[in-house]
């Protein structure tokens, strides 16, 4: 089978499992998703949704969070991963969106990447979900699902995205990317990984696939 067939497969399958998908961050706007998606990074999108709602009453606008400090956001998002670095780039990131856009999130990925703790994977989301334009999102999961389904051999997600992206229509991207998430974490997770068991794994995982991923246990 040729690596677009795969893909196509998949694709159907994903379709099948999700014909509707929503963002699971809760959000109002695309500043509030901007650092809702950022809060995310090594901890739960269920945790994240829990700090956020007290989160937003502090700074609901870029203004009105560039007003606070690190250490009132930090005392809301503790809980989370790495809280003190993300609490000092919520609010460098609101004092920089009020410099250089006069309070409003871009709508483009060199200037969302240019702002403090927002990555490609994070301008990407941005992009997607707020500006609902064409993007694929990579994080590790889907890195490691691209990977066991035969989708890309790459190294690192900036490859893996690349791949993906010559793989899928440009009008999936969207919730293509969304589809893959939830069907990782529902059939394929990243540990007590089972390939027979998986809609997907049971013929996409490949025996080469099945011997590197056993001794990695």
């Amino acid at each position: 089978m040729t690596r677009k067939a795969r893909a196509q497969r998949i694709h159907a399958q994903l379709e099948e499992f999700f014909p509707t998908v929503e963002p699971a961050l809760d959000h109002r706007d695309p500043f509030t998703l901007l650092v809702a998606v950022l809060l995310s990074a090594q901890t739960t999108d269920k945790k994240v949704n829990e700090v956020t709602p007290a989160l937003f009453e502090l700074g609901p606008s870029p203004e009105a969070m560039a007003a606070r400090s690190p250490e009132q956001v930090l005392e809301i998002i503790r809980p989370l991963g790495l809280a003190p670095g993300k609490s000092r780039n919520v609010v460098a990131l609101s004092k920089l969106l009020m410099e250089r856009h006069q309070g409003v999130v871009p709508a483009n990925l060199p200037d969302l990447e240019a702002l403090p703790g927002v990555g490609h994977k994070t301008a990407s989301v941005v992009m997607a979900q707020a500006f609902d334009v064409p993007a694929f999102p990579v994080d590790t999961h889907i890195h490691r699902l691209a990977w066991r389904w035969g989708l890309s051999e790459a190294k690192n997600v900036e490859q893996t995205e690349r791949d993906l992206m010559a793989l899928f229509p440009k009008d999936s991207w969207n919730k293509l990317h969304l589809q893959i998430i939830f069907f990782g974490r529902q059939y394929c997770p990243a540990r007590t990984h089972k390939p027979d068991h998986c809609p997907i794994c049971s013929w996409a995982f490949s025996a080469q696939r099945r011997k590197v991923e056993t001794s990695r246990r």
